[in-house]
């Protein structure tokens, strides 16, 4: 699951893979902003199946919040 989700990043926020650890996020990725944000979250959703409540969103704030969320939503 994390290689899939650091691809993802990379991916979406045009940024190499082996800039992104768990703790990356809008302090350390410049692309990561309130738009590429939703963007990310869609593809990580569509991606893994499943569908983050808003109380859930509002609480991302690097990659390791999406690994912890997947975890809570049964994806491993």
């Amino acid at each position: 699951m994390t290689e899939k989700i650091y691809e993802i990043v990379s991916r979406t926020l045009n940024v190499s893979i082996s800039q992104i650890n768990d703790d990356s996020g809008p302090e350390t990725i410049e692309s990561w902003d309130s738009f590429n944000a939703y963007v990310l979250l869609d593809e990580i959703e569509n991606t893994f199946n499943v569908k983050f409540n808003l109380n859930e969103t509002l609480d991302i704030k690097n990659v390791g919040d999406f690994k912890k969320l997947l975890k809570k939503h049964g994806v491993v």
